[in-house]
């Protein structure tokens, strides 16, 4: 985890797959790592029915920013209204986030570089400049257009 103090984390509640989500999130990012786990004991197992042993939290850290993951059980699921926004400097960066993130998950329903993951978390992959890109009508109407975002299209259409 990171050395400097992040006043706001993240904290993502999973029915049971925080352990496997914190590994498949840390294996797209760069620089990013595992931090501390908390196991359910017997009580708290008992308490939140889950099994004893299994992870309860696990931190984590995603290219400088650090989350928490929870396996809580079903009561909660992610819905789009939180979403995390992943600012790409090129296409391939864009290709890559997005084709790793969707793997599994659900990119069809979405549009304007929306998609959920395997787990139903949502992200949005953009260029690091979209503001400035779709202040252009036309490029603002191609980006509602296109699911995953193509830089140069953008680009022509802001022109």
């Amino acid at each position: 985890m990171s050395t400097r103090f992040q006043r706001i984390t993240p904290f993502l509640w999973f029915a049971s797959q925080a352990e496997e989500a914190a590994n498949y999130y840390v294996s797209i990012f760069p620089n990013s790592t595992i931090g501390k786990t908390a196991r359910y004991d017997k009580a708290s197992a008992q308490a939140c029915g889950q099994p004893e042993g299994a992870v309860m939290t696990m931190a984590f850290n995603l290219d400088g920013h650090d989350f928490v993951a929870l396996n809580g059980g079903p009561i909660f699921s992610f819905t789009p209204a939180v979403s995390f926004v992943i600012s790409c400097e090129t296409q391939a960066e864009i290709d890559r986030y997005w084709d790793a993130l969707s793997a599994g998950g659900d990119a069809s329903a979405q549009q304007c570089g929306w998609l959920k993951d395997k787990f139903g978390l949502s992200w949005q992959v953009v260029p690091a400049n979209m503001a400035e890109l779709i202040a252009h009508p036309k490029a603002m109407q191609a980006m509602m257009q296109m699911k995953k975002i193509d830089i140069e299209t953008l680009r022509r259409a802001a022109q």
